[in-house]
């Protein structure tokens, strides 16, 4: 009887690593991630699909083991996809691969977590420069704009990862959109004084043309509004308003993110652009991408409206991307190939 069949897939995933060739980053990247499977780093398994929780996990799992180091001051999101962030960093202690972290985290529900799990915790008042913050998004356009605040913690979530040396962003592949707007609600707090009014002006604003302004009621931590309910209340007491966009994207991000800045009884809006190291992306079959800087990041993929070819069909392309860029950082050029 012959060596069974998972037996056969391993034997034939490391000849296949080890074969020379132009596509070797591509090979040796599916045989890496079957071996994160291994270690409970990545979550592979075989080709069988896995579920959204589980791509998250994939996501929040590898920002930690790729960026969090000991001695660090981390900033602790909040949402499903960072709650295993959150998780892991949780796990590293306990286990003393990491040491002396200090946390800050961005909202109650996520101290609660923290605090749980035994992670030592701060504020912005005892430590104002943070050296890496891992959150989640609602949606991720090409340019590693994002919207923020489906959780209800967009405040907290914007004053922590404003200060952090790197921000990386933590997603499953459904975040991922060719312009904000249509795929999630763009949240925006706004104070409860007078907070009809404020929805009107925010709703007539011109960089804004085509939105609908919903006030969000029920349980912050999700933008199911109950109809007739009362007005959801964040951690620092205001109220969201969120704003649907059923046709179009918005036009133009910075110009949406400046209006809205400078609007009387906004707090802050979910527009957060400019502030993304990188972006992780967990797919269903157990493999994560990352887009943005830093050894190892793609050039955002899924803009252009080009149709994502996804992490195994686009071994080759992933490939010549990153050796074209290291023969450009040896001054060699495309020519020479």
């Amino acid at each position: 009887m012959g060596p069974r069949p998972v037996f056969k897939r391993i034997a034939a995933a490391r000849s296949w690593a080890r074969v020379p060739g132009p596509c070797v980053v591509a090979r040796s990247r599916v045989f890496q991630a079957w071996s994160a499977r291994r270690s409970g780093a990545l979550y592979m398994v075989g080709s069988q699909a896995m579920s959204i929780e589980d791509a998250k996990k994939a996501a929040g799992y590898k920002a930690v083991d790729d960026h969090v180091q000991s001695g660090m001051v981390v900033g602790l999101g909040t949402g499903s996809t960072a709650y295993f962030a959150v998780e892991r960093v949780g796990q590293k202690l306990t286990s003393g691969e990491l040491k002396d972290v200090i946390c800050i985290p961005t909202s109650e529900r996520t101290r609660e977590q923290a605090a749980s799990l035994g992670i030592p915790l701060c504020t912005l008042n005892e430590k104002s420069s943070v050296d890496v913050a891992i959150d989640g998004a609602d949606a991720v356009d090409p340019n590693m704009c994002l919207i923020k605040g489906g959780g209800g913690a967009l405040l907290r979530e914007k004053m922590v990862e404003a200060v952090s040396a790197k921000f990386i962003c933590i997603v499953d592949e459904t975040k991922l959109c060719t312009g904000l707007g249509p795929s999630f609600p763009l949240p925006v707090e706004i104070t409860p004084f007078c907070h009809e009014h404020t929805m009107r002006i925010v709703a007539t604003l011109t960089e804004l043309a085509g939105c609908k302004a919903v006030l969000r009621t029920g349980d912050c931590s999700n933008n199911k509004s109950q109809p007739g309910g009362q007005p959801a209340v964040t951690d620092n007491g205001n109220y969201i308003v969120d704003l649907h966009f059923e046709r179009n994207s918005i036009p133009d991000v910075t110009r949406a993110a400046h209006a809205l800045k400078h609007t009387v009884g906004v707090v802050e809006h979910g527009i957060f652009q400019g502030m993304v190291y990188q972006t992780i992306i967990a797919y269903k079959d157990g493999t994560c991408r990352v887009a943005g800087s830093g050894p190892g990041a793609e050039v955002p993929w899924w803009g252009g409206g080009k149709k994502d070819p996804g992490p195994a069909q686009d071994g080759v392309a992933d490939a010549r991307q990153h050796l074209g860029r290291a023969l450009k950082h040896l001054n060699l050029g495309m020519s020479s190939l």
